[in-house]
Order: structure tokens, then C-alpha cells, then sequence
């Protein structure tokens, strides 16, 4: 027994070994090839768009919009303030966009030398000085993409409809540019003018509403249909939804979005929220902004991750969600698409760019024996609309995730009811129980030999009934 443990210790241990040096090596290459496409997409782009785009490749520098209205930031916070003569407005904007240490770096002093000069100059800092007529002006240093990005939408202009020529252009992706009212897509079901209750979908990332209304909507019973109205979105920047590129795709922008397209018009006053993933993030939001109208919290695989005392929280984050190992292999993705901008845009491009292609060759493969209702959330989205959800969001939301879960326990009576994949290996079970530590009320429901995915997909019959006794509860 002891030579087997020791046996066994010894091969976790040279596999380890080996994950480490193959991904010391990989993404060393990595590292390297997204330099070398930075400047091949910065040329291209010039050649197509008669402009060079912005990148977050670039260096710091200072910047004062023309109209008068101030950009500042605080010493050592991710944050954005646009001032202007009658309104204070708070962009999140997570510093893992432009802050990723890389393997190249590392072992090169004259980057390090760079990426020192970089935290210092990029990291705000907010100065006041008297101007001739007595007023105060602000100045700072931040990354110029952000301040390039920022300045279009402080000067009044209008979001850009027209896609980049590595977005699709197909009419699915590009639909919301004719509408004169910029709104997300809502899929609608069940009852309509006598709904007593509404529920909110939200998916994860890189999905869209049909995550929801091509499984757990079939499967409600008639008495739950008659007496809930299911509101299902694409989120801003996927699916159906609009995907402006001159958006950075913040927290505040995403919920000021479903207020718009949902709340708002739908006339929502009381409602449940079931939300997959990312999505869990932005619910929370709801519910600490709507703390009297939301009736319960389904949450499925929330992205919570504790931070420890002294570090720093967007950056926690990212290491967690994407550690650059290139095993397991879900973890080789996820550090693709969060540390890699260029390489990132360039699988866009072969997939997102031809989703029609992929879609039909599914089709023809399986022949239609599934439906591609996963794929076709996975492909409706930009490049800019995935990176800037991604950093924004999931790692630049780790300074709030605390303070929303505090803010639900203290004051928000509602059912909370956790669901998580024993074999999901995005996002750890930790994070549920991270969720209960901070919520002592939250139900923790573990669906076993059940990942990211399937803990909706496959069993979409059971999770249908899950729901509506969640709902039945809490109306109780």
C-alpha cells in the first residue's frame, strides 16, 4: 500500500512537472506571437479603416478631452471618473487590461524596466491646479486605448454600429444597427398581462438567451407559464443584442442596458433572477440596486473568488480564472482569452467572422441531430465585446463581489439558491461555498458528475422543476 501511495505521489508530482514546463514553453511562444500580430492587426486595420486602432498594448500617456469635461482617476484604483458641469459618472475599468505580466517580461529587464515605468504612469494619478479662471482642472496619466475609447463617448458622439472588418457583418450580428433604439434582444414567455411575477434569465459568457429558452422554457408546466412572464436576454455585446465598438462593456453599462431593455419597458416590479456564470455578477448587481423587488436568486456556478488580505483583487482574479497551464484544457482557453488581446482577436476572426460557415458544417456533421443553439451563442459576438466583458466584469468586479454578497445577506430578504457542477473545471465548487461563507442562508445544491455546462444542458427537465419550487417558496 505505501510503494502504491508513493508510486502515486510520484506521477502527480511528474505531471505537474511537466504541465510546468510545457506551459512555461507554450505560452513563452504565446507571448511572443501576440507582439508580432499586434503590429500585423495595427497595419491591417490602417489599410482597411484608414486609422490605427487602439490597442491595450500601448503606452500610458496624459489626456484632456477638448470639450472641457475632466477625466480622473485615483492613486491605485481601476477606476475612471468623467466629470463633467453637472454630473459625477464612475466608470469600473479593471487594470488587467493593461497590466498582464507576461513570461516574456519576466526574464527581460529592459521590459520589466517598461511595465515599472508603466505601473507608475498608468496607475492615475489625480492632480488639481488652479486655472486662470479660478476654476479646478484635473489631470492624471491612464492608458491611452481607455482614453481613446472614452473620449468619443464623452464628447457626445454616437456608438459606432458599422462593424470592424474582423466582426461578422451577417444580419443575425448586425440587426440592432437598424433599430433607431439602442436595446438589448428579450425572448419572452409565458404569461403576458396577467403575470403576477417576472423572471429574469441572465446568461454566462459568450452565450446568449437561448442557454435558457432552448432548454428550461419547454420544459415549465402551463400552471408556471400562466402565472410567471420569462424574460430571457442577450446580454450587450452577444447574440441579438447590440455590440457597439466603441464600448467598454462595464458593469455599469450592462445593467444600465437590462434596466433599459427590460425593467423599464416590460414595467418589471417584482421578479426572481436566474443567472448562469458571469451573469451571477450582474444579478447580484440588480439585487443590491433593487433590493425590494427581487423575489430570489438562482445562481449557477457564480464566479466568486475571495481575495486574500494584501492582494490585488482584478488581479487575483485573473490568475484564478485563467492560471496559463495548458492543462487542463479549459484552462488553456480561458488563459488564451484572457491574456492574449491579439491572439484572442485572431480566433474571433476565424470563428465569430464565420459562424455561418461552422453552423453549417455542424448541421451537416451531426445532420441535425443536435441542435446548434450552443454554438450559435458561443459564435454571436465581437472580439471587443468578449475581451472587455471578460476583464470588466469578471476580474474588474472582484473589489464589489464582497460588498454585493454582504449587501444581499444584511438586506435583502430573498431566497438565494446556489447551483454548481461537482465536475466543473472553469470555475471550482469553491466558489459556491465562498458564496454560502458570505451568505450563511444560500442553499448550496452540488448536481454531481455535472460541469459548467450540463448542469443546465442534459438535465433541463429537472432544473425546470428546481425552479419553479425556488419560485413557489419564495412567494410563500
Amino acid at each position: 500500500m505505501g510503494v502504491m501511495r508513493a508510486t502515486g505521489l510520484m506521477l502527480t508530482l511528474t505531471g505537474r512537472v511537466v504541465n510546468e514546463v510545457a506551459s512555461f514553453v507554450v505560452f513563452t511562444i504565446l507571448d511572443l506571437l501576440d507582439v508580432v500580430l499586434c503590429v500585423i492587426y495595427k497595419v491591417i486595420d490602417f489599410v482597411v479603416e484608414a486609422e490605427w486602432k487602439p490597442c491595450y498594448c500601448s503606452s500610458a500617456k496624459e489626456a484632456i478631452t477638448s470639450s472641457g469635461k475632466i477625466l480622473v482617476s485615483e492613486q491605485g484604483e481601476s477606476k475612471i471618473v468623467c466629470l463633467s458641469s453637472s454630473k459625477l459618472q464612475l466608470e469600473d475599468i479593471s487594470d488587467t487590461l493593461y497590466l498582464r505580466s507576461s513570461l516574456v517580461s519576466d526574464i527581460s529587464k529592459t521590459t520589466v524596466k517598461e511595465l515599472k515605468r508603466l505601473k507608475i504612469e498608468g496607475t492615475a494619478i489625480r492632480t488639481c491646479e488652479k486655472v486662470k479662471n479660478g476654476s479646478v482642472r484635473s489631470t492624471f496619466t491612464i492608458n491611452s486605448t481607455i482614453i481613446e475609447m472614452l473620449q468619443g463617448k464623452i464628447g457626445g458622439q454616437q456608438s459606432h454600429p458599422i462593424p470592424r472588418w474582423s466582426d461578422c457583418d451577417c444580419k443575425t450580428c448586425t440587426s440592432w444597427s437598424s433599430s433607431c433604439k439602442e436595446t438589448l434582444f428579450v425572448q419572452a414567455d409565458g404569461a403576458e398581462d396577467n403575470a403576477s411575477e417576472d423572471v429574469l434569465f441572465i446568461h454566462g459568457f459568450i452565450s446568449s438567451s437561448a442557454f435558457w429558452t432552448e432548454t428550461v422554457f419547454p420544459n415549465f408546466s402551463e400552471s408556471t407559464k400562466s402565472k410567471y412572464r420569462l424574460l430571457a436576454i442577450d446580454l450587450l455585446g452577444f447574440g441579438r443584442s447590440p455590440k457597439p465598438t466603441d464600448s467598454l462593456y462595464t458593469l455599469r453599462e450592462h445593467v444600465e442596458m437590462i434596466e433599459r431593455s427590460v425593467l423599464e419597458p416590460y414595467r418589471v416590479k417584482n421578479f426572481h433572477i436566474v443567472a448562469h456564470s458571469l451573469g451571477c455578477i450582474l444579478a447580484l448587481a440588480l439585487a443590491v440596486k433593487y433590493p425590494g423587488a427581487v423575489k430570489s436568486l438562482t445562481l449557477l456556478a457564480p464566479p466568486y473568488f475571495p481575495v486574500p488580505k494584501g492582494e490585488h483583487g482584478a488581479q487575483f482574479v485573473l490568475r484564478k480564472v485563467a492560471p496559463r497551464r495548458v492543462w487542463p484544457l479549459i484552462a488553456f482557453g480561458a488563459s488564451i482569452a484572457c491574456w492574449y488581446e491579439h491572439i484572442s482577436r485572431t480566433v474571433c476572426l476565424v470563428i465569430c467572422k464565420n459562424h455561418r460557415l461552422w453552423e453549417f458544417m455542424t448541421k451537416q456533421i451531426t445532420r441535425n441531430r443536435i441542435r446548434t443553439f450552443l454554438l450559435e451563442g458561443f459564435f454571436c459576438h465581437t472580439h471587443n465585446a468578449a475581451w472587455h466583458t471578460l476583464h470588466n466584469i469578471i476580474c474588474g468586479s472582484a473589489s464589489k463581489m464582497d460588498g454585493y454578497l454582504d449587501a444581499v445577506d444584511d438586506m435583502i430578504n430573498c431566497v438565494v439558491t446556489v447551483f454548481h457542477g461537482s465536475d466543473d473545471e472553469l470555475l471550482p465548487l469553491e466558489c459556491s461555498y465562498a458564496v454560502r461563507s458570505k451568505i450563511p442562508r444560500a442553499n448550496i445544491k452540488v448536481i454531481e458528475k455535472k460541469d459548467h455546462i450540463t448542469i443546465v444542458v442534459g438535465r433541463q427537465k429537472a432544473f425546470a422543476r428546481e425552479l419553479e419550487e425556488i419560485w413557489k417558496k419564495s412567494s410563500g
